[in-house]
């Protein structure tokens, strides 16, 4: 498939124009002008486009790419190295970050549901029919410490449990892979007994305690690795890709 051809596929897929983001999402590096070998991955670090290389890929599919808001424009030093050895190669480089979050298919938060045996019942962000943070339900009522329990074992990583002075069980929980910690006390208003992201800030810990509710810092690496191995699937089987998912592993 032509590569941008394969960009305007993966656009009406995913629809980024329908998401305010803080990246540029689609194809962010140019490469050679025929796809047909694909590596996935959670970011575009210099290890994962070393196996790129390596697979011979003629695209990588990211969440995580460059050019952030906020990050300096200059391509020199490790972002210099990474567009280089991709342009070399002859790597189109595309990245999905908040539509692959939120997507009702393949996104990141979907795919944790699914790993957690959770029932999506709607989002947090009330009003926002793309919210980035959901909220669902257990089958039955468990303790943190089961639950805990249950995000290791899907995970493969021990999630940092912060529990409420009550021992209260859990049943209603919200969450938003990634760097979504701030969404917790929309968990919070919203009923949710528990709320799961990927990373933790000081203040959370002091909020989750005065309010009463369960946090989970599952790993902001291990609760998004699922969404772009799914896009990934998807495009084997829609279009006959030779996809090849790499996990570049991340302790955070």
């Amino acid at each position: 498939m032509n590569n941008f051809a394969l960009e305007t596929v993966l656009n009406e897929f995913l629809s980024p124009h329908l998401i305010k983001d803080y990246c540029p999402n689609g194809l962010q590096v140019e490469g050679k002008t025929e796809v047909k070998k694909i590596v996935t991955g959670v970011t575009a670090c210099q290890a994962l486009i070393d196996r790129a290389i390596e697979e011979k890929a003629d695209a990588l599919v990211v969440h995580h790419g460059f050019f952030w808001k906020g990050e300096a424009a200059e391509i020199r030093g490790m972002k210099y190295r990474r567009i280089k050895a991709l342009i070399e190669n002859g790597i189109n480089l595309y990245a999905y970050h908040l539509p692959l979050d939120v997507h009702t298919q393949v996104g990141n938060n979907v795919q944790l549901a699914q790993r957690l045996d959770l029932d999506i019942t709607g989002g947090l962000e009330l009003g926002n029919p793309r919210s980035i943070a959901i909220y669902g339900e257990l089958d039955q009522a468990i303790s943190g410490e089961d639950f805990a329990a249950r995000i290791a074992m899907a995970l493969q990583r021990e999630p940092l449990h912060i529990a409420p002075s009550s021992s209260n069980l859990i049943k209603k929980v919200g969450w938003c892979t990634g760097g979504g910690q701030d969404y917790i006390e929309l968990a919070v208003q919203q009923g949710c007994d528990a709320f799961i992201s990927g990373e933790v800030s000081e203040r959370t810990t002091h909020i989750a305690r005065e309010l009463g509710i369960h946090y989970f810092a599952a790993g902001h690496h291990a609760t998004e690795r699922y969404g772009v191995k799914a896009l990934g699937e998807w495009l084997a089987q829609e279009y006959n890709f030779d996809v090849t998912f790499i996990d570049i592993d991340n302790p955070v």
